[in-house]
């Protein structure tokens, strides 16, 4: 990239963080060998990097995810991750997809529409939570390329910018056991990134996780504003072990399953939860 083209960008990304604009999309083509074509819609924000599929994480996707399988993912964005776990569950499979944020669910509908032929997505516009209310949207720029819910005006831990209206949220323990009852007995996977909510939505899959044990993806949020206390950290980790799960650190697995291979590192007590930097856990339903 020349220093034109530097400059040009950095603007770009100060605009976005201080002013709202709203941003259209691009269809991008991966030619993924034996996957074949498969098309996905990136955003034009200039604070998200553009997506590029990989073999690698597909296949990663694959080994987790059994073709024919139900998989949910709780904070999916514009469906950078619904994608690769769409492919693994495959044709006679199925993806729920959930995203409050009207800004990039846009995108999640337009992929969740592309190539029909090797997936199903079923896109949700709602929030993840132990109730069914109405939230806030907040983020820290103001063209809402990441965010989340708060409930008071005033809260600031997520960032200053808001959105207008409204968001919804469900419980998704409920919203699945009403939906999708014939898909239950096939749920292998669970992702969820819902910065800060996700101690909150575990507890309430309690029931279905105990019964069904899919492999769960969650974040351990940390940030300079909002942050899970190390009694939060002890009841992640307490929950899931008490229902029959293994727990590893994963770290920022989005990013390395793409690339490189991940490294699962297992946390044997709750004492062991790191503190201090946002990272990832898989929690792997323990071999009787």
């Amino acid at each position: 990239m020349g220093v034109i083209d530097y400059l040009k960008a950095s603007f770009s990304r100060k605009i976005a963080r201080r002013y709202f604009k709203k941003y259209g999309y691009r269809t991008d083509r991966f030619d993924l060998q034996k996957h074949g074509i498969i098309e996905f819609a990136n955003w034009l924000n200039p604070l998200i990097k553009p997506y590029v599929l990989t073999v690698k994480e597909i296949d990663f996707f694959k080994e987790l995810i059994p073709n024919g399988s139900f998989a949910i993912d709780i904070g999916a964005h514009i469906g950078s991750i619904t994608v690769p776990m769409a492919l693994a569950t495959g044709k006679q499979g199925l993806v729920l997809a959930l995203e409050p944020n009207p800004q990039v669910f846009e995108g999640l509908k337009i992929n969740a529409e592309l190539n029909k032929d090797k997936y199903n997505i079923v896109p949700l516009q709602y929030g993840a939570a132990d109730v069914e209310s109405e939230f806030l949207y907040a983020s820290s720029e103001a063209s809402l390329s990441n965010g989340g819910l708060i409930s008071k005006k005033d809260d600031q831990s997520i960032g200053k910018h808001r959105l207008n209206e409204s968001v919804k949220s469900i419980r998704v323990s409920k919203y699945i056991s009403e939906n999708f009852p014939d898909l239950l007995p096939k749920l292998s996977f669970v992702k969820i990134d819902a910065e800060g909510f996700d101690l909150m939505i575990i507890k309430d899959l309690i029931p279905i996780l105990e019964k069904y044990k899919p492999i769960v993806s969650a974040e351990v949020y940390f940030s300079k504003t909002k942050s899970l206390s190390r009694a939060e950290c002890n009841e992640m980790f307490t929950i899931l072990n008490q229902i029959g799960y293994v727990i590893y650190n994963v770290e920022n697995f989005e990013k390395s399953a793409a690339i490189e291979e991940v490294t699962r590192v297992p946390i044997l007590t709750k004492e062991d939860m790191p503190m201090g930097h946002t990272y990832n856990i898989f929690a792997m339903p323990a071999k009787k």
